[in-house]
């Protein structure tokens, strides 16, 4: 299969940059437009499989793009093209909010050869995934059948285990979105500390919380080192930190940040923080894994299911890219497989407090 993919920035040298990099590789192909208007004309005539979006841009923006590709029912993933500052992560949330897929922070420093090396390295995965995943065969091997999958882990008797004590939430592709649609339909009190990790870079993490806080009836805020872990409270991993969890024997569970070096490619990771966590909670610990690309997330719900705690994941169909969570089923630690739809309602069910209220779909339902 060759991917195509439409570069869309009104910057002549970032347009030659990002096609220079997709020319290196075998199976790819590109186009460019220098604004939305140009955008709009080559997506039939190209027909892209992934589109590459600047958001500022003259005669039309990249806002303007996705408004338009959401009018026709477009199925094109977008990877916006942003600017790493506090102004790019809102206009960045803005644009996921309206439907694109993903995102990339433009490079800064370095020079055109060391941007050239990381979007290489950033950009094909991201760029391979979300094309993959459109034509159907993300999880289709070369033969074209679905590979054999593991059985879920039988759940334990109901009242064999402890209850829930504390939720961890690994996400990354598409986790700006599908928590934004979640959060809303969350009990107003959780009786038990929930933690997430979202792949995401340290000028947008806090932005992200502010979202997430505004949208839910909880309370979400970037966590910061030694706090103190309450029931009720949401913390959002901050960018260029892993979370763990200390027991300190005087206060109770404490949040714990460090720059050790990235696990997964990603800092932050989930994994550190699910090891740490089933120290602490085993039983009564509730992993839930979602949509994103890559494997992090597998070794720590090892440190979970091991420790006789409890894994969930995001199905593939409502999953922009099922990496994440279809590595935790391959490897046969998953006891639940739920549609995005259905979270909420689990961890209301879990934790006793009946199905959420859905709110108004106008309102509620992005970030």
């Amino acid at each position: 299969m060759t991917v195509r993919v439409l570069v869309v920035d009104d910057s002549s040298v970032i347009r030659k940059v990002l096609c220079d990099v997709l020319a290196k590789e075998a199976n790819v192909t590109s186009a460019s437009a220098a604004d939305g208007v140009q955008a709009l004309e080559k997506l039939d005539s190209f027909a892209p499989h992934v589109m590459i979006l600047d958001l500022e841009m003259p005669n039309l923006d990249g806002f303007g793009v996705l408004r338009e590709l959401r009018k026709r029912n477009s199925r094109v993933p977008v990877i916006v093209f942003s600017t790493l500052s506090e102004r790019g992560a809102r206009a960045t949330l803005d644009a996921l909010a309206l439907g694109a897929s993903d995102y990339l922070c433009k490079p800064s420093g370095g020079g055109i050869d060391k941007s050239r090396e990381l979007l290489h390295d950033v950009l094909l995965p991201k760029i391979v995934a979300l094309a993959t995943r459109r034509s159907g065969g993300e999880a289709t091997g070369e033969s074209g059948r679905k590979p054999a999958v593991p059985p879920l882990v039988p759940p334990l008797a109901e009242g064999s285990h402890s209850p829930v004590k504390c939720i961890v939430v690994g996400i990354s592709t598409g986790g700006p979105m599908a928590l934004g649609q979640i959060f809303p339909l969350l009990p107003a009190v959780l009786g038990v500390p929930m933690l997430v990790v979202q792949h995401m870079p340290a000028t947008f993490t806090k932005t992200f919380a502010q979202r997430l806080s505004g949208l839910s009836k909880l309370k979400v805020h970037e966590a910061s080192h030694g706090e103190l872990l309450l029931a009720g409270t949401v913390l959002l991993a901050p960018g260029n930190f892993h979370v763990t969890l200390v027991n300190d024997p005087h206060s109770g569970v404490r949040v714990s940040l460090d720059q050790n070096p990235p696990e997964n490619g990603c800092r932050p990771a989930a994994d550190p923080l699910l090891r740490s966590a089933a120290r602490i909670y085993r039983s009564g610990l509730l992993s839930i894994i979602m949509t994103g690309l890559g494997s992090d997330g597998t070794k720590g719900c090892e440190s979970v299911v091991a420790a006789g705690g409890t894994v969930w994941v995001q199905d593939e169909r409502s999953s922009v890219v099922w990496g994440m969570p279809g590595s935790v089923v391959r490897a046969g630690l998953a006891s639940k497989v739920f549609p995005l739809e259905q979270i909420p309602v689990e961890i209301a069910r879990v934790l006793s407090h009946g199905p959420p209220k859905v709110a108004p779909a106008t309102t509620r339902n992005v970030p």
